[in-house]
């Protein structure tokens, strides 16, 4: 095995284990997604929401969670599938994103909130590639489970610099 071989190797190895751990998983139009359970904050359910305008349409506005407003946003919207109307069991999580200048907390609403598995490296497979033209770098991986394949999101990368400082704004 050549030097640059074993250099790829290793950096493969180190970028899986560096994505095990805790997950809370999610249902967005009928797939099962996960965030990593340290940029979870809370889950509440859902609450009034006030809208902020000229905002984009994923940007259901803002919150007041006990005296601080934070921004939420749809991630169904975001992720360009068909809006829907929220049930009883529809929620917000609460998560902790790593913005260009600090930590912003954001409510991302999702259909319903289903477990935290413990996911291993060894059932995190890359992310597949689907073309130039498709944004893939929010996703982290595709954990393998015994009744499917989890979409693993990286929740800092959902949205870019430009859209965070914009939604930072907002609230």
């Amino acid at each position: 095995m050549t030097e640059d071989k074993i250099k790829a190797l290793d950096d493969k190895i180190r970028q899986s284990e560096g994505r095990e751990g805790k997950y809370l998983t999610f249902v967005l139009a009928g797939e099962e997604y996960g965030i990593g359970i340290l940029k979870v904050r809370e889950i509440i359910g859902m609450m009034t929401i006030t809208t902020v305008p000229q905002t984009p349409s994923y940007v259901k506005g803002v919150i007041n969670l006990r005296g601080k407003v934070i921004p939420v946003m749809d991630l169904r919207l975001k992720f360009n599938m068909q809006a829907m109307e929220y049930t009883e069991r529809t929620c917000i999580i609460v998560v902790e994103i790593t913005g260009p200048a600090r930590k912003i907390p954001m409510g991302i609403v999702v259909d319903s909130v289903s477990e935290v598995l413990n996911i291993k490296s060894s059932d995190i497979e890359e992310t597949p590639n689907f073309g130039s033209k498709l944004e893939t770098d929010y996703i982290l991986g595709m954990a393998k489970t015994g009744d499917g394949v989890k979409i693993l999101l990286d929740i800092d990368k959902v949205l870019n610099d430009e859209e965070l400082t914009a939604l930072e704004r907002s609230a």
